[in-house]
């Protein structure tokens, strides 16, 4: 039952998160491409990876937290149907470049995205976490120490 709560809250934060974002006028721009919901994927893909790398590889999240983040906050926030609608609304207008390019772009991008927040949070994450670890150990050596004399 616990996952479940844990799924709704981030569904529900994921959710108004992305409704709040892609009401966001982005002044001066003109194009085609939803850069709205380009910008709410890509952030999306990063996120994921760089929770999800950090919850399995550099702490041990617990289950019904990752899923709370993972399905319901990401799940609720990136929105895989909206961009293949908007690139059906793009072909349907006869903007072929423009959907292709929304696709090429949405698809590099979020790729990229995703494999930077593996390697921060392998290459960075990580070692703050092992300097953290270390730090405490060396205080509770110390500690033990100083109650033994």
């Amino acid at each position: 039952m616990r996952k479940y709560v844990f799924i709704g809250i981030g569904g529900v934060l994921g959710a108004v998160l992305r409704y709040l974002i892609k009401g966001v006028h982005i002044y001066h721009y003109h194009e085609n491409v939803p850069l709205n919901t380009l910008i709410i994927n890509v952030a999306g893909s990063f996120i994921l990876a760089l929770v999800l790398t950090i919850a399995f590889e550099v702490w041990e999240f617990d289950a019904s937290i990752r899923l709370g983040i993972a399905t319901g906050f990401l799940g609720a926030f990136t929105t895989f149907s909206t961009l293949c609608k908007e690139t059906v609304g793009l072909l349907h207008e006869g903007d072929y470049f423009s959907a292709i390019s929304y696709i090429t772009v949405s698809t590099m991008l979020g790729l990229a995205a995703a494999y930077f927040g593996i390697v921060l949070a392998r290459e960075v994450v990580s070692k703050l976490v092992k300097k953290d670890k270390e730090e405490l150990e060396e205080n509770v050596i110390e500690e033990i120490k100083d109650g033994v004399k």
